[in-house]
């Protein structure tokens, strides 16, 4: 429906549009987490909720990640801020919703794009230093793979530009657009400390959701994620 979608490299991001209510200028954008990609069950899930309750969505995998032209190596939340922004770029005339998933959700925050009118953190990364240092501290950086995942190689630019950001923490006070946070308590990639805090830093508009029970990636708890994301949207472009 948009066309090719070229980030700022000239590579093309691949991306899956869910129709909503017909004639609708709204539309949710969903980007993934570090290793994941648009077909992740609980992002697919989402997409789905949103299109039955007539909002449009649109999950894509930013680049070098999924489908999507690229090198895994290259993806970093810096450079993913660009993707977002391309993204965002072909979607001209709509109110958007972005939704961003753990290194997704750190994206949505430092993006700082006006055309983005409600923001959505699942698990979002918030300490991006620490994370690096805890998830991967004991990897050789352009030797060793994320997770032991082979198609996952740990970068030395990833691991830089994560020590650079440091923390988007102080950021939670220039989000002036409706914001809801939404963690699993029993996270253990991402703490749910981690929400507490920037949601501390926010402003009256932003709301921290806790799903009881609901690991990093939602697992058996993803229908109630996706009802209550669905459900906030709804009220704010009700």
């Amino acid at each position: 429906m948009f066309g090719t979608i070229r980030n700022s490299s000239g590579e093309a991001l691949d991306y899956t549009f869910h129709s909503g209510t017909e004639g609708s200028r709204h539309i949710a954008v969903l980007g993934h987490g570090v290793t994941g990609n648009k077909d992740r069950p609980f992002v697919i899930a989402l997409a789905e909720g949103l299109a039955a309750a007539g909002i449009h969505a649109l999950r894509f995998s930013f680049a070098g990640n999924g489908a999507s032209e690229g090198r895994f190596a290259d993806a970093t939340i810096s450079k993913e801020v660009g993707d977002l922004g391309a993204v965002l770029s072909a979607l001209d005339g709509y109110s958007i919703c972005y939704i961003g998933h753990s290194m997704g959700g750190a994206v949505g925050v430092l993006s700082r794009d006006e055309r983005i009118r409600l923001l959505v953190s699942l698990a979002g990364m918030v300490h991006t230093r620490a994370f690096a240092e805890r998830e991967f501290g004991d990897v050789v950086p352009d030797e060793g793979c994320m997770w032991d995942e082979p198609d996952c190689p740990l970068s030395r630019a990833y691991m830089d530009d994560m020590a650079q950001i440091d923390t988007v923490v102080e950021r939670g006070t220039e989000i002036a657009m409706p914001w809801l946070l939404v963690h699993g308590s029993e996270d253990d990639v991402v703490p749910i400390a981690d929400s507490h805090e920037i949601l501390a830093r926010a402003s009256d508009h932003a709301e921290l959701v806790v799903i009881d029970g609901a690991d990093h990636v939602f697992g058996e708890h993803a229908q109630v994620m996706v009802e209550k994301v669905v459900g906030w949207v709804q009220g704010q472009w009700a």
